[in-house]
C-alpha cells in the first residue's frame, strides 16, 4: 500500500500503518491534534490580521515570496539577498561558490581554509526561507507558492542522501531544518499541491531527520551546549507533530524530559545561558519559549519552576538590551534563529520579549516604546496580540547585576553602560567567547556609541575571525600587546582560561552606581600584571567615570581602547579628548582621559551586527609605557541635542 509510493517509506505508527494513501492524507489534513502555534492553526484569521496590523510588512512578505518562487532569491544572514540559480544547488557554498562533497557526514572537514564557510551553507539548508513562502501562501492563497515549496523539498532530498555530505554533518543543523520543515508544512497542510506521495515523502524525510539526530546527538559528559539542546528540541518537535511515525512517542517523551534536564544545566541562576554569548542566549530562549508553548498546548505540562527559569532568561535579555532596543553582541553571534518567521539581525532580540510579555502577562518584559512584532501574531495568534496590547509596559529600566554570568548594567533613562566580566563560559570550554573581559558597551540619547564588534565570520577567513574576537577589538585594557586569554588563529573555537574575572564591588543607588572587577589574564607575563576596572555612574550629572588600575611590577605598554559604532564622526579635541558625533540626530559622546599627556590615536577596525556583514568603524586608543602599579582614568560624557556642551564640559573640570 503506502510503502509502494516511495523507495524508502516512513515506518508508521500502528494506528496509521493500515491506512490507504488517500486515508492518510485525509487524516493529516483534517486532524485537530496535535496543535501547532495558534497563528498557524487559524490561518485565515491570522492572514487577515497580518494585513491589517502589518500592511507594509505584508507587502514585503508577498514580494519576498514571489522572488523566492520566480527567481530563487532570498536573504541569507548578513550576506544580503542571494540568487541561488534556476535549480538550487543545496551543496554549493554561498560564500565561496565551492561545492561541498557527498562524503560520509562524520568525515566531512568543516574548516577547509578555501574561503568556504559551512555556517552559511547550513543557513541555506536550514530551509528557513520556506516559512516566508508559507506565510505568504496563507495571505495570498497562491498555489504557485505551495508548488515551489514541494518542489524545493524534492530537489533537496534528491541532492542530499541521508548521512552524506555537510548538510548531515551536524545534528543541530538537522534538527533546526526539521523544525522549519514542520512549521512550513503546517502552513501548506491544506494546499491542493500536497498529494499522497508528497505527504509520504515528507513523513519519510522527517523520520530520517529524527533518526539521524538520535544517532548523532552532540552530547558530552564535560559540557553540553546549544548544539545538544537544539538536537533535543528537534526530536521533541518531530515527536509532537508527526504522530504518524512509529518513533514519535519515544522521541517526544525522551526529548521533553531531556529538555528540562538541560535547562537545569545550561541556564544560570540569573537567567543567562552559560555559554556567555548573547547571540546564543537568543537562540536558546527561542528554543525554550517556542517548545514550552507547544508542549503546553499538547498536554505536556511544564512545571512552574521551569516556566520561572524561562521568565528569568527573558529578564536577562530585557536587562541587557540597550536603550535603542538592540542587544550588545557579547561573545559569538552567528545570527541563528529558531523558526525564522522574519530575518532578524544578530543584535535584534526584542521580538522575543514581546512574545514573552504576552505568554507571562508580564508588563516588565514590554518596552512601552516598542511596537508589536509579526512573530507575536504567528506564535500566539489574536489572543496573544490582545494580551500584549492590554499590558502597560515600562519605559524606564533600572541598573541591574547578573553576577552568575558577570554582566553589570549601569543605566538610567536613555543612558546605558554594560560592563562584561564574564569568564570563558561552558564550564571553561569557552568555544563562543571573545577576549572582552572588563570591556564596556555604551549607548546614550537612543544611540549606541561604544559597542562590541560582533563576530562577522567563522571559518571562511580565519584572520578576520581572530581579529573580531581579539582583545584589541574590544573596549578594555591590553598589556604589552598580549591577548587576555590565549587564542590561536588556526583554532577558531578554542580560547584559553587565563583571564578569570572577579567581582570586587557592586552598588546601585539613587545617585550613583559602582562596579569594580578585575582579571588575572596577564599574570602569565614575565612580569605579571592584574587589570582592575572600576566604573562609576553619576546619574544626576549624566556621566560615567572609569578607573583602570594595572597592578604588579615592572614596566609595560598599556593600551586602552574604546571600539566605536559605525557611522560616527570621530576626532580629538584639545586636551586629547576624543569625541564621537552623530550629526543626523545631534548627539555626541566625549571620551576624555584623566592624563593630558597620553597619546591618542584612531585605529581602523570593523563592526558586524549580522553574520557575514561588516562595516568600517574605529577604535579610539591611548597607549602609555609605565611602571606598575599604574592608574588611568576616563570620563565618558554623553551630550544630547539642545544641551550646552561648553557648560557641561566646564562642570566636569576637564
Amino acid at each position: 500500500m503506502i510503502g509502494a509510493l516511495v523507495d524508502q517509506s516512513a515506518r508508521l505508527h500502528a494506528k496509521f500503518a493500515s491506512f490507504s494513501p488517500a486515508a492518510l492524507l485525509q487524516s493529516f489534513r483534517e486532524r485537530k491534534q496535535p496543535i501547532f502555534f495558534p497563528g498557524f492553526d487559524t490561518q485565515q484569521a491570522t492572514a487577515s490580521l497580518q494585513q491589517r496590523l502589518f500592511p507594509e510588512e505584508t507587502r514585503l512578505l508577498v514580494e519576498s515570496a514571489d522572488r523566492i518562487a520566480k527567481e530563487h532569491c532570498w536573504q541569507l544572514l548578513g550576506l544580503g539577498e542571494k540568487h541561488f540559480g534556476r535549480i538550487v544547488n543545496w551543496r554549493l557554498d554561498p560564500l565561496s561558490g565551492r561545492e561541498w562533497p557527498l562524503d560520509f557526514h562524520g568525515e566531512i572537514k568543516l574548516c577547509r581554509n578555501d574561503g568556504s564557510d559551512v555556517r552559511t551553507l547550513w543557513e541555506l539548508n536550514r530551509l528557513g526561507h520556506l516559512l516566508t513562502l508559507g506565510r505568504a501562501y496563507a495571505v495570498a492563497n497562491d498555489e504557485r507558492l505551495a508548488e515551489e515549496f514541494f518542489s524545493q523539498i524534492e530537489s533537496w532530498r534528491e541532492q542530499n542522501p541521508v548521512g552524506q555530505g555537510a548538510n548531515w554533518a551536524c545534528a543541530m543543523e538537522v534538527a533546526l531544518r526539521a523544525q522549519n520543515l514542520i512549521g512550513s508544512l503546517a502552513l501548506f497542510r491544506s494546499s491542493t499541491c500536497l498529494t499522497e506521495e508528497r505527504l509520504l515523502e515528507l513523513l519519510t524525510m522527517l523520520e530520517q531527520h529524527g533518526a539521524h539526530i538520535e544517532r548523532n546527538l552532540e552530547f558530552s559528559y564535560l559540557a553540553t551546549s546549544n548544539h545538544y539542546l537544539c538536537g533535543i528540541a528537534g526530536l521533541l518537535w518531530i515527536g509532537l507533530f508527526m504522530p504518524e511515525l512509529e518513533a514519535a512517542t519515544r522521541w517526544r517523551e525522551w526529548a521533553f524530559n531531556e529538555l528540562l534536564h538541560e535547562m537545569d544545566k545550561q541556564v544560570l541562576g540569573d537567567g543567562a545561558h552559560y555559554e556567555a554569548s548573547t547571540g546564543y542566549h537568543r537562540l536558546v530562549v527561542e528554543q525554550y519559549l517556542y517548545s514550552f508553548v507547544l508542549s503546553r498546548a499538547n498536554g505536556l505540562e511544564v512545571s512552574e519552576s521551569y516556566w520561572e527559569k524561562l521568565k528569568s532568561m527573558l529578564g536577562y535579555m530585557r536587562g541587557y538590551l540597550r536603550s535603542d532596543g538592540r542587544a550588545p553582541l557579547i561573545g559569538d553571534s552567528d545570527s541563528g534563529q529558531v523558526l525564522p518567521l522574519r530575518h532578524r539581525t544578530a543584535d535584534d532580540h526584542a521580538y522575543l520579549l514581546a512574545i514573552g510579555a504576552a505568554v507571562f502577562c508580564e508588563p516588565a518584559l514590554k518596552d512601552s516604546g516598542e511596537s508589536k512584532p509579526e512573530e507575536l501574531l504567528w506564535i500566539l495568534g489574536e489572543k496573544g496580540i490582545d494580551t500584549f496590547d492590554s499590558l502597560a509596559g515600562i519605559n524606564d529600566f533600572a541598573s541591574q547585576a547578573f553576577p552568575d554570568i558577570g554582566a553589570y548594567v549601569l543605566r538610567q533613562n536613555d543612558l546605558y553602560l554594560l560592563l562584561s566580566a564574564s569568564g570563558p563560559g561552558l564550564k571553561g570550554r569557552g568555544s563562543h567567547r571573545h577576549n572582552d573581559v572588563l570591556s564596556i558597551e555604551v549607548s546614550a540619547c537612543g544611540r549606541p556609541f561604544i559597542v562590541d564588534p560582533g563576530t562577522y565570520l567563522y571559518t571562511a577567513n580565519l584572520r578576520e575571525r581572530h581579529l573580531f574576537r581579539s582583545t584589541a577589538y574590544h573596549s578594555t585594557i591590553q598589556i604589552d600587546d598580549v591577548e587576555q586569554n590565549s587564542i590561536e588563529e588556526h583554532r577558531p573555537f578554542v580560547i584559553g582560561t587565563e583571564a578569570q574575572p572577579r567581582l570586587l564591588d557592586w552598588r546601585t543607588g539613587q545617585d550613583l552606581d559602582l562596579v569594580i572587577a578585575e582579571h588575572d589574564g596577564y599574570l602569565r607575563l614575565p612580569e605579571p600584571a592584574t587589570h582592575r576596572r572600576a566604573v562609576t555612574f553619576v546619574k544626576k550629572e549624566r556621566y560615567w567615570l572609569i578607573e583602570d588600575e594595572i597592578l604588579g611590577s615592572g614596566e609595560h605598554v598599556i593600551t586602552a581602547r574604546f571600539h566605536l559604532d559605525t557611522s560616527l564622526e570621530v576626532k580629538f579635541y584639545p586636551g586629547n579628548c576624543a569625541v564621537a558625533t552623530d550629526e543626523t540626530i545631534g548627539v555626541r559622546l566625549f571620551v576624555c582621559p584623566g592624563k593630558s599627556d597620553l597619546e591618542g590615536r584612531l585605529e581602523r577596525q570593523f563592526t558586524s551586527n549580522d553574520y557575514g556583514a561588516k562595516v568600517g568603524s574605529v577604535s579610539v586608543a591611548w597607549s602609555i609605557r609605565a611602571g606598575l602599579p599604574c592608574r588611568l582614568k576616563w570620563t565618558l560624557i554623553p551630550v544630547c541635542l539642545g544641551e550646552n556642551e561648553d557648560e557641561r564640559l566646564k562642570l566636569r573640570k576637564l
